[in-house]
């Protein structure tokens, strides 16, 4: 007796597979793309924001050595107030320039801020800041929240504040004299000098 011969695939068998591995790869360029969008630069990375042209958001915080400073007592005096850590290299790299600037301020004028961002070694800060000759001020940021207030989300980052106590100009990443004189122009302050450094 002759067995009949078993049935011959069906074009609908490949698809039937396919069909299994597409929600899957849906699922999977979806999650590429969302996360090229979210990690992508804008187009403004490093300067702007949301906050720029805005009433500074006010702050009330203390130095490691425990002098108290606040946003409204610096109020009718540009301020440049820089976001940074001693583990960061980009500021590494832009504290010269901080230290050339604060050096051209006088106590009535321009007042420059450090603001440490999640330090976790307050020594090395301190070493940092010697190292580089920084003698402005620079705040403990207990839990972030004026760093959060500020809308920061990385370092360093820089935010130009007018004698009005309105956010003028935000700069993203490590400063360059360029970048400086920029955010400096936006707050009525005089550009430093290469030659300051």
């Amino acid at each position: 007796m002759n067995e009949p011969p078993p049935p011959s695939p069906t074009p609908a068998a490949p698809r039937a597979g396919l069909r299994r591995y597409l929600p899957p790869l849906f699922a999977a360029s979806l999650v590429a793309l969302l996360g090229y969008a979210l990690l992508k630069p804008a187009s403004d990375t490093t300067t702007g924001g949301v906050l720029v042209g805005r009433e500074a958001p006010a702050f009330a915080l203390t130095t490691p050595e425990g002098q108290n400073v606040t946003l409204a007592a610096l109020r009718g005096r540009p301020v440049v107030l820089n976001f940074w850590a001693s583990w960061c290299d980009p500021c590494r790299e832009e504290a010269p320039l901080f230290n050339a600037l604060n050096a051209q301020a006088r106590p009535d004028g321009l007042a420059v801020v450090g603001v440490l961002f999640q330090e976790p070694k307050l020594d090395a800060a301190k070493r940092f800041a010697q190292q580089y000759g920084l003698n402005y001020p620079h705040l403990l940021d207990p839990r972030a929240a004026t760093a959060i207030d500020y809308g920061v989300s990385g370092i360093p980052e820089t935010v130009f504040i007018d004698p009005q106590g309105v956010i003028r100009h935000i700069d993203r990443g490590g400063l360059d004299l360029a970048r400086l004189n920029a955010g400096l122009g936006t707050i009525g302050v005089p550009a430093l000098k290469e030659g300051a450094l």
